[in-house]
């Protein structure tokens, strides 16, 4: 039997091998006894030799070295003559092909094989092995080690503490050790002290015992390889894709597939849960991407850092660019466009105005959305890490994709930190208006949405101040006209829906002169949704009927939903509940192809009012509580 023990260095392999060998021994005999060696030992370069390996195991064998055969390939005889009939445990430690491993396999089926590597043996025949991965160790599991490592009262006194020195050493039973040591040698001082020390001294040298590996294996890497490890830490955000860490190398896919798989042969990074990941993320885990940063700062040129971010950062501008548009639709933007970027193919999406037909556009649109969601952390963090380097085009670019995922996902806290990022270097470079007009506009509504309405009207203010600067060409003046929506949407904030209906007017008519029809339609639905507000239900439905037929004839997926949606809450007014039943089933479905839990709740709400009219009581409560259940799982009151 043949089993394989794979984890990073320091979540401790080579303890589970040696307490596995015990135990199988005390409970099942073994009398041939427990042979033990570490490749590491007998390594040269990336291979270990396979004949120094084998004169261990059959001096421990034998007790004789001068017994043991002069050639390789008699060494092997004889290894395999004196296992014949044995029943014994032999552990191999720190493997790293599966080439290694085979010549030590003992000849007896009565033996008992114990692997350890950093990475699965993949190379392994399928089924010759029982293969276990050995993940960090869970919160709970970290705690209860530290507990039992170290007997200190001020465990108990300071949880919080307890769990931010948990965290740090990230499930690694080597990490949580050495911070165990730290506590005992420290006993008179606070562990949040002892936690901030620890995290400072970590960062700068590596945690103890770990760091000589990480060094060992590092050195052994090729150029690429090696390049990769360096740039790797400094990803906008912790995780990372195939696509996304290409873009960071430069050198194209084939190159940086290479280059990851040799960090994941040497332990540098796992790739074992890759393709059963959503999108095939991968992460540094916290002692890797703090050893890969400090050998950034030893080995790295001065500008290769800073090279490969400015190359990811504007290949991610693009591509939440296109996610932005294929998701949304042709539409207003005053953000630079990026081309694609040397050595960094696109991430795959395909332009749903390219479909062939209306299902397949509608499915290139929901995988659009998809991606935006599932790379929301990327996108914010970029946006930060785009502003601090000043970076004022790109920021810009990148607000307008956020702009895009709050309209599925509101009341997000980071969008109004984003957004504040955008206006400031939109002010900060100073030469385009259209970008001052066009980011207080689209911070003005997160304002007001959370509560901000007198800080929402100071930034429409400000905006209103340049809007003296825009040119007379057709962007500038969808700018223009934009700012007048934003006005009449902050007076539907303070209810004052007669203001609000004037406003939308007015921006309508301005899109009708540029000419918009784009514009022309987001302005009928406003107003329309004005009307309904004032209680002109038949206006409002003539409106709104109107919003919803352009949107669909211009092919806009997402305004036929939100027109559809708002037209239905009208018909349910007039009392014919039978027409708004589809178009509330149709904004559900789209909202959970969207994955917008937000807009999913909002039409469970719909549906279960319009079944109590209908009174499908049954039907109704389902819808209720599919509602509640979406709420808390977003963290909200049911």
């Amino acid at each position: 039997m043949l089993v394989t023990l794979s984890g990073p260095q320091g979540i401790g392999k080579t303890e589970l091998a040696r307490l596995l060998a015990r135990v199988l021994r005390a409970e099942y005999g073994y009398p041939d006894g427990i042979l033990s060696v570490d490749l590491d030992d007998f390594r040269l370069g990336s291979g270990a030799d396979p004949g120094n390996v084998l004169t261990e195991l059959l001096v421990s064998l034998t007790g004789e070295p001068g017994f043991v055969a002069q050639e390789l390939k008699a060494r092997c005889k004889q290894y395999w003559s004196k296992t014949n009939d044995a029943r014994l445990i032999v552990i191999v430690d720190n493997a790293r092909y599966a080439s290694e491993v085979v010549p030590l396999l003992p000849a007896s089926g009565d033996s008992i094989v114990i692997v350890t590597s950093h990475t699965p043996l993949r190379d392994l025949e399928d089924g010759a092995a029982l293969g276990l991965a050995l993940p960090p160790l869970e919160e709970w599991a970290a705690t209860e080690l530290l507990e039992v490592v170290v007997r200190d009262p001020r465990l108990a006194a300071d949880p919080d503490s307890v769990r931010a020195l948990v965290r740090l050493c990230e499930g690694h039973p080597a990490a949580l050790h050495v911070a165990a040591g730290w506590v005992r040698e420290h006993r008179l001082r606070p562990l949040s002290r002892l936690v901030a020390r620890l995290r400072d001294d970590w960062t700068e040298n590596g945690v103890p015992g770990v760091e000589r590996f990480l060094d060992t294996m590092y050195e052994s890497l090729s150029p690429t390889a090696a390049l990769a490890y360096r740039l790797l830490p400094h990803h906008p955000s912790t995780t990372f894709t195939l696509d996304s860490a290409t873009a960071l190398l430069g050198m194209g896919p084939e190159a940086c597939e290479e280059a990851l798989e040799e960090l994941d042969r040497a332990g540098l990074l796992d790739l074992s849960g890759v393709m059963i990941s959503e999108n095939g993320r991968m992460r540094l885990p916290g002692p890797l991407r703090t050893h890969a940063l400090r050998r950034s700062r030893q080995d790295g040129r001065p500008d290769e850092a800073q090279a490969g971010l400015q190359r990811l950062l504007r290949w991610l501008v693009r591509q939440f660019q296109r996610a932005d548009r294929f998701a949304a639709g042709p539409r207003l933007i005053v953000g630079n466009t990026y081309p694609a970027v040397d050595g960094a193919p696109d991430a795959f999406m395909e332009d749903p105005q390219e479909a062939s037909n209306d299902t397949e556009k509608t499915e290139r649109t929901d995988r659009a959305s998809a991606w935006l969601y599932d790379e929301r952390h990327v996108l914010f963090a970029s946006l930060k890490m785009a502003h601090e380097r000043e970076m004022d085009a790109e920021v810009v670019a990148l607000s307008e994709p956020v702009w895009t995922y709050a309209l599925d996902h509101p009341h997000q806290a980071d969008v109004i930190g984003a957004l504040r990022l955008a206006v400031d270097s939109a002010v900060r470079d100073g030469a385009c208006a259209a970008w001052l007009v066009r980011t207080r506009c689209q911070l003005a509504r997160h304002l007001w949405e959370a509560g901000l309405l007198d800080e929402a009207e100071s930034h429409l203010d400000d905006a209103g101040a340049v809007i003296r600067l825009l040119g007379d060409d057709e962007q500038d003046r969808k700018v223009a006209a934009s700012l007048v929506e934003f006005r009449g949407m902050l007076a539907g904030a303070r209810d004052e829906w007669g203001t609000a209906a004037d406003e939308f007017a007015r921006s309508r008519h301005m899109h009708v002169e540029i000419p918009n029809p784009y514009g022309v339609m987001l302005q009928t639905y406003r107003l329309g949704q004005a009307r309904s507000k004032l209680g002109e239900l038949e206006r409002a439905r003539e409106l709104l009927v109107e919003a919803h037929d352009m949107a669909v004839a211009q092919e806009r997926e997402r305004m036929s939903r939100r027109t559809g949606f708002a037209l239905a809450g009208v018909l349910c007014r007039l009392g014919r509940p039978g027409e708004a039943r589809p178009l509330y089933e149709e904004s559900l479905s789209a909202a959970h192809r969207r994955r917008s839990g937000f807009d999913q709740a909002r039409a469970h709400d719909a549906l279960a009012e319009l079944c109590q009219i209908e009174g499908r009581m049954a039907e109704s409560a389902e819808h209720r509580t599919a509602a509640g259940d979406i709420r808390r799982l977003s963290g909200l009151d049911a």
